[in-house]
């Protein structure tokens, strides 16, 4: 797919905020995930919607910007919040996911032993 293929929404260049959900990261006291997912537009990692803050549904309802990408090992998948369609897409600029030996949930030293009663359905 060239840059000129891109959809609307999409910044393939655009850095990642990090490699974990960089609201929870900055919180006090930092909080955790259960999946993470990428702002395909600014590259913001927010957390899923299982996990208990959703800071990436936030992020989209704050900036407007739409798509997501899953930020999991193995999964390359896009998410339009606006159709609610899930579809291929262009790469993104790497890292393409979490580090791999970090944990789901995660990360580890943050995840209570009763993590089960904080994710939503």
């Amino acid at each position: 797919m060239s840059h000129s293929e891109v959809p609307a929404g999409i910044d393939v260049d655009a850095p990642l905020s990090g490699t974990g959900c960089a609201d929870c990261d900055s919180a006090t006291p930092p909080g955790w995930w259960v999946h993470l997912r990428r702002c395909a537009e600014c590259g913001h990692v927010g957390c899923c919607d299982t996990s208990p803050s959703q800071h990436a549904t936030a992020h989209v309802q704050s900036t407007g910007h739409q798509v997501i990408q899953s930020f999991e090992p193995g999964e390359d998948w896009f998410f339009d919040y606006e159709t609610g369609q899930a579809f291929d897409g262009p790469v993104l600029a790497a890292p393409a996911s979490r580090p791999e030996h970090q944990t789901s949930p995660g990360p580890d030293d943050r995840v209570p032993h009763d993590w089960m009663v904080d994710v939503h359905p």
